[in-house]
């Protein structure tokens, strides 16, 4: 499938007149055409609004127009892989090694984290506050298959990174996700939606489900769940930007693909990262990337180098 077909959007043409005050007469129109990025991109990022505060700074700065699709991980992967978008933002580092390896990628970035958190009713019907992730995730499948009223988790099911995390989560505790948790009964429900839908239908089932701490502040207001889950190595939650392969499709739009990933990891844009969310949540949505790459475990070029 042809890349126009997922977005149908024509490019923009704007025409600039200068008028010669002095001696009455006019330069003939000057169209200049908005370079066209299409990204795919994961739900989180889109969202929160992040993605909705800076891409009109980068559409002055770079004469763009940013073309965004939001998908689960999985799906926003597919889209890189048929070549229907010059940029990739995700955040599961083993499918984007894959990716790389595969040659569709090039030049991935790491420009933001932040933490993910078992969230669920106030009331803690298995309770599970304060456990580590591994134990919270047990002992809510322990007493759901026992049939303890209220204890319900609702899965993203839809192989997004954030579905990804919580197989990884299933693992830890020592459960084979495919025979000893999906389809094990009616205590483990799959959405099959992004982070908002998902935590709105926990919500309505008084259910407790995963997700990244940004999705959820972004929707707190609405929400009857609170936290439960919020440390633990594993709930770290990296986003990258990278490049769809030029050579593997030519037509991509490289040089403005490289403009967006050099821009997010920009001063500017980690600043604008520090401090998103901050006046009206109380705290940041997503950390900045630059100065952490120790403690996020990433190769330092990942976060610093722009592409060349």
């Amino acid at each position: 499938m042809h890349r126009r077909t997922i977005f149908a959007v024509a490019a923009i043409m704007v025409a600039l007149m200068l008028i010669c005050g002095c001696t009455g007469t006019t330069t003939d129109p000057t169209p200049v055409e908005k370079q066209q990025l299409r990204i795919a991109t994961t739900t989180s990022l889109y969202d929160t609004k992040l993605l909705d505060h800076l891409t009109p700074i980068f559409e002055e700065e770079y004469n763009a127009e940013v073309l965004i699709v939001s998908a689960g991980t999985g799906k926003a992967i597919e889209y890189g892989q048929r070549g229907d978008v010059d940029v990739l933002m995700v955040h599961d580092r083993a499918r984007e090694d894959a990716f790389l390896a595969d040659g569709y990628g090039i030049n991935r970035r790491v420009f933001a984290y932040n933490y993910f958190v078992i969230v669920g009713p106030e009331s803690d019907p298995a309770g599970v506050k304060g456990m580590t992730p591994e134990q919270a995730f047990t002992t809510i499948r322990e007493k759901g298959m026992a049939g303890d009223s209220g204890v319900v988790f609702v899965s993203r099911g839809d192989n997004s990174g954030t579905h990804s995390k919580e197989k990884a989560i299933w693992k830890g505790a020592g459960f084979n996700y495919s025979t000893d948790v999906q389809g094990s009964g009616d205590w483990y429900q799959e959405a099959g939606t992004g982070m908002g839908a998902t935590l709105e239908m926990a919500n309505e089932k008084e259910a407790y489900t995963l997700s990244d701490i940004g999705t959820y502040l972004a929707y707190k207001g609405d929400l009857d769940l609170v936290t439960l889950v919020d440390e633990g190595d594993i709930l770290l939650n990296i986003y990258c930007a990278m490049q769809i392969n030029p050579e593997k499709y030519p037509d991509i739009n490289t040089t403005v693909a490289k403009d967006w990933v050099n821009f997010m990891i920009s001063d500017e844009v980690q600043g604008e990262i520090a401090s998103f969310g901050v006046d009206q949540y109380g705290q940041p949505l997503f950390y900045p990337a630059q100065d952490d790459w120790e403690k996020i475990g990433v190769p330092q070029a990942e976060v610093k180098d722009p592409i060349a």
